[in-house]
């Protein structure tokens, strides 16, 4: 016999501000991104100037910016260009990689403190099993979902509002978006080389294919730990 629903937990009136705040969060990011004021700041032309301004400290003030544009629903991919564009491959790859763990770290801390608990008192018995799994293997769990290359910029809300640790979660995250991260930071830098120069011949090197092979065989990861049984 089918196993009866268990009642979902009532949910208090201090758990739906919270989760109001959270859903006022989202809906001011999507405002402000779509904005001409914040889009111009996403073009290197206009960003270029203001973090060379610092000196020393422009990679710093670039990975603040990739930690909050992150935040903010700005797609990975297109920060990390930008990372590319203004500081090559090199230390844009490490710029890209800490702002993204910065990043990562404020939106799942914003969904945790927000969204946790209208998200526990939402879940049902179809759902206790996919949040155990969050709670009991989470360093796993969100190593094979990044493994995934799923939409990098939601996913970090979507597993703030999950029972998964933080240690973990920054720790898997940190190990498991190292390849997708490279990827678009050495598309990035050989684009603006071949903008530079002209010579777009580089776009068919054999670091390009290799670059794009690596990304390709990404896809196959989670599969290979699975087969072998470290997932």
């Amino acid at each position: 016999m089918p196993t009866e629903a268990s009642p979902l937990k009532p949910i208090s009136k201090h758990t739906w501000i919270k989760a109001a705040g959270l859903l006022l969060f989202f809906l001011t990011a999507l405002l402000l991104i779509r904005s001409p004021e914040f889009r111009q700041w996403l073009d290197p032309g206009v960003i270029e100037p203001v973090v060379k301004s610092f000196g020393l400290w422009g990679p710093a003030i670039f990975v603040l910016f990739y930690a909050t544009a992150l935040c903010l629903l700005v797609p990975s991919s297109i920060l990390s260009m930008l990372g590319a564009a203004l500081f090559g491959i090199n230390l844009g790859f490490f710029c890209v990689w800490i702002g993204a763990i910065l990043g990562a770290s404020a939106a799942f801390l914003i969904a945790r403190t927000l969204g946790r608990d209208f998200a526990a008192a939402m879940i049902g018995n179809r759902l206790k099993r996919f949040d155990h799994a969050f709670k009991t293997n989470g360093f796993v769990t969100v190593l094979y979902i990044r493994l995934l290359n799923m939409p990098f910029t939601y996913v970090n809300f979507g597993i703030g509002l999950t029972g998964v640790r933080f240690g973990p979660y920054v720790i898997a995250t940190a190990l498991g978006m190292i390849i997708s991260l490279f990827t678009f930071v050495f598309l990035g830098g050989v684009l603006k080389d071949a903008w530079v120069t002209g010579n777009w011949h580089a776009l068919f090197s054999v670091e390009s294919f290799a670059v794009a092979g690596l990304y390709a065989f990404s896809f196959f990861i989670p599969k290979l730990l699975k087969k072998l049984h470290l997932i």
